[in-house]
């Protein structure tokens, strides 16, 4: 049977979904959206829509589906770069190669096998999903947060939510990109031919992406790349679009005789920490092929 919460409304004029997310922290207020609208929330003993507006008195019950079933995930004991870690999350840098969960045709070697091996008690968030709060593409390395509480994984995503978490990427590209420091605004969407790739289509969701050249690198431009929304493959897509590709971007851009990924790495991420509030930065390094892909530019 499912959980049931009852209370009593004890602080009147907020929306229903957003005093759901704010007396049962573990509860986003996505997720406080998505029980309302299957009727799962109720108001002195009817349905209610996530506008109403609760006042004193107003006696709420609280229906939490039942958990999901176990996945099958495996354990790995996959070294893992871990950055930070507390009570509440870890941080890791991730290697490019590596995919963050499973999927159909990789279930296994993936970040969600070598976190369930360093802890096999993790179960926040979704499952299939322990602990994934946000993710990197694939051949993409760098900084993911990892939630490890229900409580933590919801505080971390309205973070992401509201975009108030601070990303930062180093990617090189081919060409020149000028002016130096720009904004790129254009809307992504699924590619209307090929449903593997995303494209800029006009129905497609807002996306803005920042960037700064670093330097110049004869014909390359090393970026620091801040993306302000986070559509799937949106540096890539956005570059791309502009004219100045990943290197090494082989689905957006083409092969590079510099390197067998594309020149992408998640350098710093910063947001609050879910049980203080502090704000914390952290940082990586670029790992050897990155740096080797550099020297090689330099050697003209």
């Amino acid at each position: 049977m499912p959980a049931a919460i009852h209370l009593k409304v004890e602080t009147a004029g907020a929306r229903l979904d957003k005093y759901v997310s704010q007396v049962r922290p573990e509860i986003s207020r996505s997720q406080a959206q998505k029980l309302i609208a299957a009727g799962r929330v109720l108001v002195n003993g009817q349905a209610a829509k996530p506008s109403y507006e609760v006042i004193l008195a107003d006696e709420l019950t609280i229906e939490l589906p039942p958990p999901l079933p176990p996945t099958q995930i495996l354990p790995e004991k996959i070294p893992l770069r871990i950055v930070y870690e507390d009570p509440d999350l870890l941080v890791v840098d991730k290697p490019a190669g590596m995919t963050v969960h499973p999927a159909p045709g990789n279930r296994q070697h993936t970040l969600a096998n070598a976190l369930l091996g360093y802890l096999p008690s993790l179960e926040a968030g979704e499952a299939g999903r322990p602990g994934i709060v946000h993710r990197l593409d694939k051949d993409t390395s760098g900084l993911i947060v990892v939630a490890k509480s229900n409580l933590a994984h919801a505080r971390l995503a309205e973070q992401f939510k509201s975009r108030s978490v601070s990303k930062v990427y180093t990617a090189l590209v081919r060409g020149r990109l000028k002016p130096a420091e720009g904004t790129v605004e254009a809307r992504i969407g699924r590619h209307p031919r090929d449903r593997q790739r995303m494209a800029v289509v006009e129905k497609g969701r807002d996306a803005r992406t920042e960037y700064r050249v670093l330097k110049y690198l004869g014909n390359y431009s090393l970026l620091e790349v801040r993306p302000r929304t986070g559509r799937t493959h949106q540096i890539r897509v956005h570059l791309a679009a502009v004219g100045f590709p990943v290197v090494g971007d082989t689905v957006y851009g083409g092969k590079s005789p510099l390197l067998d990924r594309q020149f992408l790495h998640a350098s710093k991420l910063a947001f609050r920490l879910p049980s203080s509030g502090e704000c914390r930065e952290f940082e990586s390094p670029l790992p050897p092929d990155l740096e080797q892909a550099l020297a090689k530019v330099a050697q003209g």
